[in-house]
């Protein structure tokens, strides 16, 4: 299978502050670099221009161009005519002024998808402990997609510290879960705008540790956390599970069965022990650490890909049975 982390000479396109990230992949570089600074230490100080298609029989393509990169002539993707590309070092420069409003540091960016997406995660200064020592701290995600019909987003990213376990949440107010703020890259930086949305992160800061106390505070039962693994990881469909009996702990699918066993090995298990936190938090180490056949491309697929959409169902179903309890 393909990296999803882009790997030039070996190397992966990424550059961490401070301890090194849940993912394990990267260089290492110093604590006080500015965003611009950390997109040449991740190898990302490259540029895309449109260029011309043309087909096999040497004719052009009216409507549509392609997206390529000045190091080393990669087509990126298939684009429109209209449509203009940011470049990375105006969408670094835009991630500056929005860590300096917010007073965050950057902890972390690289490139997935061959390129197509360039990312930087900026560490928010808000956190929230629970449950004796359970520490989760907030980040932003940024993203800037060479990709055709894609703008610069920004992502509300939670990151629960014993684990590393991460979930990728809406940075509206009365948005569904999952969505992000879309950035028009053509106006000027809007400090206000800013300081809104860093509002909203502090908003969603505040929701997901009510969230947290509440699934803390609801016990499981032995057939309920199983049918909640099953749930995520079914062996049959939704009509047939609905036609049979309980579903027994040996009837889980080898990752339902994992998450199980992951209730007592998973990293601050004995916090809130026996509750939909530690279910939901057995299910997400799963998927962010375990699920799929290599750490970058769990990295992609927790942020941008089925695995973060698989974690906003854990959610939101350990919401619905701790509701139930």
């Amino acid at each position: 299978m393909s990296h999803e982390i882009e790997m030039i000479d070996g190397q992966a396109q990424m550059a961490y502050a401070g301890e090194t990230p849940w993912h394990g992949l990267g260089v290492e570089v110093p604590g006080d670099l500015a965003p611009i600074q950390m997109m040449d230490k991740a190898g990302l100080n490259w540029t895309v221009e449109k260029q011309s298609l043309i087909t096999s029989e040497g004719a052009s393509v009216e409507d549509k161009m392609a997206l390529v990169r000045s190091t080393d002539n990669k087509v990126l993707d298939i684009v429109g005519k209209n449509w203009n590309p940011v470049q990375n070092e105006t969408a670094f420069e835009f991630f500056n002024d929005f860590c300096a409003t917010g007073g965050m540091s950057m902890h972390t960016a690289g490139s997935l998808k061959g390129g197509q997406v360039v990312w930087a995660l900026a560490k928010v200064n808000d956190s929230f402990e629970l449950f004796g020592g359970d520490k989760v701290d907030s980040y932003l995600l940024f993203s800037n997609p060479h990709k055709f019909g894609q703008a610069i987003d920004v992502r509300f990213t939670p990151i629960r510290v014993v684990c590393n376990n991460t979930l990728t949440l809406s940075l509206q107010a009365q948005a569904k879960a999952g969505a992000a703020i879309k950035l028009n890259h053509k106006a000027a930086f809007d400090p206000e705008y800013a300081k809104q949305l860093l509002g909203l992160a502090d908003l969603k800061m505040g929701q997901y540790k009510e969230m947290a106390e509440f699934l803390g505070s609801k016990k499981f039962t032995k057939d309920g956390v199983i049918e909640y693994f099953d749930g995520l990881f079914p062996t049959l469909s939704k009509k047939e599970r609905e036609l049979a009996d309980v579903v027994q702990l040996h009837e889980l699918s080898d990752p339902g069965k994992r998450c199980h066993e992951l209730l007592e090995e998973q990293p601050g298990a004995n916090y809130a022990a026996g509750s939909f936190w530690s279910a939901f938090n057995a299910a997400t180490y799963f998927i962010d650490h375990e699920r799929g056949t290599n750490a970058d491309n769990r990295l992609a697929s927790a942020w941008y890909g089925q695995n973060k959409n698989l974690k906003l169902k854990a959610l939101e179903n350990a919401l619905d049975y701790a509701e139930a309890a």
